[in-house]
């Protein structure tokens, strides 16, 4: 995945964040037995999920047309495109 740029976008990364703050916070709560703050945390980590999708869809994200995995080597035309 390296070579294909995959994630580098403010959409990725804003929702990875958004998602791991969640999951740190609800680790700490499991560990601590409160159950409140667990479900917060998982809340919080689809919140995360919720906020990279509306991202994606303003134009933040990757467009799919250039996606490297919808091109065959060497193809600059993504598959199904006519050109």
């Amino acid at each position: 995945m390296a070579g294909s740029s995959h994630g580098h976008t403010p959409a990725a990364w804003t929702g990875v964040i958004i998602a791991f703050i969640g999951f740190c916070i609800a680790g700490v709560f499991m560990v601590a037995a409160q159950p409140v703050g667990f479900w917060v945390g998982m809340a919080i980590v689809l919140l995360g999920g919720a906020v990279g999708g509306i991202m994606r869809m303003m134009g933040l994200g990757q467009p799919r047309h250039t996606h490297p995995v919808h091109q065959v080597a060497g193809d600059s035309n993504p598959v199904g495109a006519k050109g």
